[in-house]
């Protein structure tokens, strides 16, 4: 038989770049202590990332050595895993939006999920707990300008929300404006004297 630590490796080893390995998924092969035991002996000898608690992930291999996967799809595969929305901050999303030049310097994450983090080799990830208002419209630019507001905050909103009329497409743009009566009052005034002017 096959011993436990190769078969979770092999498995590791079939799942798309950055899907992480949780424990709850391997029981088929043993039991909670035993797969817990083998993911950990796995993660001394560095065939494993340790990413946070119970999370594991397959380092990338290639002819310039070992990485750990991308930050974004391993974010990605673990939303899917655990059922929770994972979306960029408001200031990614304010950079990105071109709202600010700021770039964040710390790798911050919002989710439905508890907060905590996660490190990728040196890199440290936070998740932190967001109300369910700023996860809205997950992965589409209405979603992320909701973001970026809330960052930016009552005293930008209003011409920030100015800019993104010019610069979002018209049809994102009326996806924020359908949005409003889920935001905080601040935001849902800001966002209708800009509609309406």
């Amino acid at each position: 038989m096959q011993r436990l630590t190769e078969q979770i490796l092999e498995h590791a080893k079939r799942l798309p770049e950055g899907t992480p390995v949780a424990a709850k998924s391997l029981l088929h092969l043993g039991t909670r202590a035993a797969v817990d035991q083998a993911l950990s002996r796995l993660a001394e000898r560095g065939q494993l990332i340790r990413a946070g608690r119970g999370v594991y992930l397959l380092p990338v291999t290639s002819r310039f050595g070992t990485r750990a996967p991308s930050v974004e799809q391993a974010v990605e595969a673990l939303a899917v895993q655990r059922g929770e929305i994972i979306v960029s901050s408001g200031a990614a999303a304010a950079n990105s939006l071109g709202l600010t030049t700021q770039v964040p310097v710390r790798s911050v994450y919002l989710t439905s999920g508890r907060t905590r983090k996660m490190s990728f080799g040196k890199q440290i990830v936070e998740l932190r707990h967001a109300p369910r208002w700023q996860l809205a419209m997950p992965h589409r630019p209405a979603g992320q300008a909701v973001r970026a507001l809330a960052w930016l905050g009552p005293e930008k909103a209003e011409s920030a929300l100015q800019t993104l009329k010019r610069k979002l497409p018209p049809a994102a743009f009326s996806e924020l404006v359908a949005a409003a009566p889920q935001l905080p009052t601040w935001l849902a005034r800001s966002v209708g004297k800009v509609a309406h002017a």
